[in-house]
């Protein structure tokens, strides 16, 4: 039976890395590394930095697989448009598995901060296995944007008595967060920050978290509305691609 591990391997700080994803991706015989164009090379570059600093004597394989983009376009429907992006790279992980990995060997994925939280590669494999695809599964956690940016903001997600709820920007730009008082947003395209400039809400905004690129902006979301807006983008620009996190905050009720 083939083995697949999915690495957590953190937010961007190589000091990230967990001592038991160290130890993961040393018993690794091929690392899966993504393919996302030339805009995203950086992200490779720090997996592979990553790779020699936790595995300094090599000895494992690596196999590169092309990510397909996704096209909004193809479906109006968004569920959709991600179950059929999904099977592309279904059929991308089958190749590499028959192809790539032999029989009684271990393959890894390097998920960027952690597998559970905003990635598929769990779920495309996990789907694998339930339509009968012979492969043993293993999970190293990570640490996550989400946990990155509090930790760089120097504050709790939580406050006394109130969830914390992790959505994405198309559900705030929705309105779907209108009534939460304490949210933490994923990569948004949408600039939903935005829908709170009226409110007394306060944001905490990162970018690049944990990396020498790292961005950080924080005040009343009025007050920094189009810092934020224009930081990003300037951002986005230079490097030719983003991942941001933030927390919108409410003012505690009495």
């Amino acid at each position: 039976m083939r083995t697949i591990l999915i690495i957590g391997i953190g937010a961007g700080h190589p000091d990230f890395l967990t001592l038991m994803a160290i130890e993961a991706m040393r018993r690794a015989d091929v690392v899966f590394l993504p393919d996302k164009g030339e805009e995203k090379a950086g992200l490779n570059l720090v997996r592979l930095q990553m790779l020699e600093r936790a595995v300094p004597e090599g000895g494992y394989r690596m196999a590169e697989f092309s990510v397909p983009e996704r096209r909004a376009a193809e479906t109006p429907d968004y569920r959709e448009s991600i179950d059929n992006w999904r099977g592309k790279l279904e059929g991308a992980y089958r190749r590499l598995f028959t192809e790539e990995l032999r029989e009684g060997e271990t393959g890894a994925f390097l998920v960027w901060g952690d597998p559970a939280l905003y990635d598929g590669t769990l779920r495309i494999v996990d789907e694998m296995r339930a339509s009968g695809h012979e492969l043993a599964l293993e999970v190293v956690p990570g640490i996550s944007a989400v946990q990155a940016l509090a930790a760089a903001h120097k504050i709790a997600l939580n406050r006394v008595g109130e969830a914390v709820t992790v959505t994405t920007g198309r559900r705030v730009a929705a309105g779907e967060a209108d009534g939460l008082s304490n949210f933490v947003v994923m990569l948004d395209n949408h600039a939903a920050w935005k829908r709170f400039a009226e409110t007394k809400a306060y944001i905490y905004w990162g970018a690049y978290l944990g990396t020498p690129d790292q961005i950080m902006v924080a005040g009343p979301v009025a007050a920094v509305q189009d810092e934020i807006a224009q930081v990003r983008e300037e951002a986005r620009r230079r490097h030719g691609w983003i991942m941001d996190t933030y927390l919108i905050r409410q003012p505690e009720r009495g």
